[in-house]
């Protein structure tokens, strides 16, 4: 098993990031690195909060939710200057990022309003529920009064004599 020093870690994980845009396998091919370990390191450098987003897909759509959150958070205390450097860097737009900051502050209220709408949803089931119940006691209790009139009637009409007669 090779040992790889941090810093080539680093320049093959950098092959993976814009400007270049290579695909983890193209990566792969070209040093000589297992793709497990290419998407292990990938996966550590996230966790890490390093910003690599998928390889191969340029531009913004390749970036994860995740990613997306650690580049706003990146950003945050930058100027223009240093921001729009950073997406150079990266083959971004300072428009897109904008885009990611505002959906970033909207969240709270997207995951209220989703709540709200779950809760709606979950109020409207529990009450169509409980609709169905009465209406099968309702039903339940129809049936056992008919059973119990047949009952009745067969046993009248053994009484009676008139077992077999419609009446």
């Amino acid at each position: 098993m090779a040992r790889y020093s941090q810093e080539r870690k680093q320049a093959i994980l950098a092959k993976l990031l814009p400007p270049y845009n290579q695909t983890p396998k193209e990566v792969s091919d070209q040093e000589g690195v297992s793709l497990a370990t290419l998407y292990k390191w990938r996966r550590e450098a996230r966790e890490q909060g390093t910003c690599v987003p998928d390889a191969g897909t340029p531009g913004a759509e390749s970036w994860s939710g995740r990613d997306r959150f650690a580049a706003v958070v990146e950003t945050a205390s930058m100027n223009e200057h240093e921001r729009a450097e950073y997406c150079r860097q990266r083959g971004l737009y300072v428009e897109q990022l904008q885009r990611w900051r505002a959906d970033c502050e909207r969240a709270p209220e997207l995951a209220e309003g989703q709540r709200r709408k779950q809760q709606d949803e979950l109020r409207d089931e529990r009450k169509r529920s409980k609709e169905l119940e009465r209406e099968l006691k309702r039903k339940e209790e129809a049936l056992a009064e008919t059973a119990a009139l047949l009952t009745l009637r067969k046993k009248a009409g053994a009484i009676w004599g008139t077992e077999g007669e419609d009446g």
